[in-house]
């Protein structure tokens, strides 16, 4: 299995947002130390949900100051940037990190209008956008003349400078929230993130991926690299004792679901639903406890056939002693395992 660093840093107050920004590039460092595979950044603005707000450019930093973890994005929120601009960045992010991008992309918060009305977005355009922003990117990373007339999109450019640094371009990979859209995916032979859930949820997730390659009459070879390269992300927690991982763990969530909540009642207009917290999130979405409690439950994972694990492992805006110390704890007591 390879294991990556989820860093989504709650900043509840914003004279904290210094303090978790460096602190956020700290755990990155010290995961890139460890030998985590990726570190994967996400995207939100106005809230403090995600404290360095912006992956792109948080990504450039992390590319100066670590030398072998991959930077992924889980993900860009689409509907906010021009795919040329994006395309640009991110061929450039290629080069400055030697090839260690990975672009995940999604069509943004499914709760937040806030995030689209600061940015002048129709949130309605967002999903339907989104094939064609990445399809420009696609184009645009081949470094040929573009000439591109869509929907939302009308450009010509003599083609793109730089191109990326991977060959042909670094993974693209989109989150996949339905059914249909993971189907959408593996139609085009395209890996996926699927977000925390409960295993089952995983599971039938996996094996919905898996039977529309079958029923595209895929090699076994080719099937099984393309189930190598999805992702799933879980909330991690690792401590000496369960009983303290656990605690910390669930008032790390619950801070966390308070926090998005009072953001959506205070900036979405009046009309937006706001998502209510599930009492049984915790159970379906983290993984908390002593090493050998850690171990047993990502073991299951494997089991059902994840081979990437994409770690949230600062939930709620934890203490960064703390942290580091779950950090260090996976990767010599559970990483090492597998």
């Amino acid at each position: 299995m390879r294991f990556g660093t989820f860093v989504f840093p709650v900043s509840q107050k914003p004279d904290n947002d210094y303090r978790i920004i460096h602190e956020t590039l700290n755990e990155i460092q010290l995961c890139d130390e460890l030998g985590f595979d990726t570190a994967w950044l996400s995207e939100h603005h106005f809230d403090g949900a995600t404290a360095y707000v912006d992956p792109v450019v948080f990504a450039a930093s992390i590319a100066a100051t670590t030398k072998k973890i991959r930077i992924g994005f889980a993900v860009v929120e689409m509907a906010l940037h021009h795919p040329v601009r994006l395309a640009a960045q991110t061929a450039l992010l290629d080069n400055l990190s030697n090839g260690r991008l990975l672009v995940g992309t999604g069509k943004g918060s499914a709760f937040n209008e806030y995030e689209y009305i600061g940015f002048g977005v129709p949130m309605s355009d967002a999903a339907e956008s989104l094939q064609e922003a990445e399809n420009l990117i696609l184009e645009a990373w081949q470094g040929n003349p573009v000439n591109f007339s869509g929907k939302y999109w009308d450009v010509a450019f003599p083609g793109l400078r730089p191109t990326p640094y991977q060959t042909p371009h670094p993974p693209l990979i989109r989150a996949c929230l339905s059914e249909e859209s993971t189907r959408e995916m593996a139609r085009i032979h395209r890996p996926i993130l699927i977000g925390a859930q409960d295993n089952d949820s995983i599971s039938n997730r996996i094996h919905l991926y898996r039977k529309e390659l079958e029923d595209a009459n895929l090699s076994d070879q080719n099937i099984e690299t393309l189930l190598d390269k999805i992702w799933v992300s879980k909330n991690v927690f690792v401590a000496d004792t369960s009983s303290e991982a656990i605690e910390r763990a669930q008032l790390g969530l619950n801070t966390e679901q308070n926090h998005f909540r009072k953001a959506r009642e205070e900036f979405n207009p009046s009309h937006t639903i706001t998502k209510k917290s599930n009492p049984s999130e915790f159970q379906s979405t983290f993984i908390a406890g002593n090493a050998e409690d850690v171990y047993e439950q990502i073991l299951e994972l494997k089991e059902i056939g994840v081979s990437n694990l994409m770690m949230k492992m600062n939930t709620g805006e934890m203490e960064p002693e703390i942290v580091r110390k779950s950090i260090k704890l996976f990767s010599e007591d559970v990483m090492s395992r597998f």
